[in-house]
């Protein structure tokens, strides 16, 4: 365990790896090898060893984090004489495209929902809070999709609003990395969760904007309990960027209703001259100018090295 040199600060207390793999004893696997080779991302690898020495303790640690907050709801129910709704834990994930957050998001809440104090687990995205295509071109910024103006953060706000204050069933836009755009009249419908993780490159972002009329001065953090951020060294994204375009292009793209089907023919080399103009123009500068700034907001960081596996966690002091 790492803390700060003298006369120096950080929020932080560092765990390699293998300290941290010993944070969770006696507790079981309760993934079989099945159901973590389907959640694997693209051009991912992820081994029983890494959800076990990983992704386990954390889930024990989520676990311990959300009992604490159930007790504090009780306590709170007995000094009010009354019985007041529960709301949701909210855990905020963020880090780069290409870094594996989506992956590392399904295996916590496949995690989380096997215990018994908190088995209605929800996964929302916020892919699903962009504009939709129609709107960003009108707005003239379809170049700088992902970009924090790319969003409709207002109805994110209220989405988040709507769960901390306990509304029984609230509903958020579906995206379809398919097609590229919102799918219209599509919902996802969430009822009474006991725990949500909410998915974004850029969830810890603050903005000097007011967001709602109705919310003022708030930020999408504001409503987690706990944030996460999945963190690389940005030449292995970059890598690992480049390697998921080349596998789309054989896949996905291959779907005449792709919205990148234009790119399913390319050669490698093609291919990795268009992702690599593509990473430099968006992405990069997406992650520096904004994603990047906010890692150190979060209370938990995953230090991943060139393989996809997590080497260090780095946890915010309480």
């Amino acid at each position: 365990m790492t803390e700060e040199k003298q006369g120096s600060y950080s929020p932080y207390i560092t765990l390699p790896r293998e300290e941290w793999a010993e944070l969770s004893p006696g507790e079981t696997q309760p993934l079989t090898n099945d159901e973590v080779k389907k959640l694997q991302g693209i051009n991912e690898y992820l081994s029983m060893e890494e959800v076990s020495n990983v992704y386990l303790p954390l889930s024990r640690l989520l676990n311990l984090y959300t009992t604490a907050s159930q007790d504090l709801h009780s306590v709170t129910n007995v000094f009010l004489h009354k019985q007041t709704k529960k709301v949701p834990y909210i855990i905020g994930m963020a880090g780069s495209v290409a870094v594996g957050k989506s992956t590392t998001a399904r295996v916590i809440q496949a995690l989380l929902s096997r215990w018994p104090n908190h088995p209605k687990v929800e996964l929302v995205t916020t892919d699903g809070f962009l504009y939709p295509n129609h709107v960003l071109e009108e707005k003239g910024i379809m170049n700088r999709k992902g970009f924090p103006e790319s969003y409709d953060t207002g109805k994110l706000v209220r989405f988040l609003a709507d769960l901390k204050s306990g509304v029984s069933e609230v509903t958020a836009p579906v995206y379809s990395h398919l097609v590229y755009d919102i799918i219209p009249d599509k919902q996802q419908t969430i009822t009474q969760p006991d725990i949500v993780i909410v998915e974004g490159i850029n969830v810890l972002q603050v903005s000097k904007d007011r967001v709602t009329k109705e919310i003022p001065d708030v930020f999408v953090s504001d409503f987690f309990d706990f944030s996460i951020y999945v963190d690389a060294d940005v030449k292995d994204i970059y890598d690992w960027y480049i390697e998921r375009f080349k596998t789309l292009r054989n896949t996905a793209f291959q779907n005449p209703n792709s919205y990148f089907k234009r790119y399913a023919s390319l050669s490698d080399e093609e291919a990795v001259n268009v992702a690599s103009r593509i990473w430099r123009e968006i992405n990069e500068k997406n992650l520096y100018d904004n994603i990047l700034p906010t890692k150190h907001r979060a209370d938990l960081i995953l230090e991943k090295g060139n393989n996809h596996s997590v080497q260090n966690v780095h946890l915010r002091k309480v």
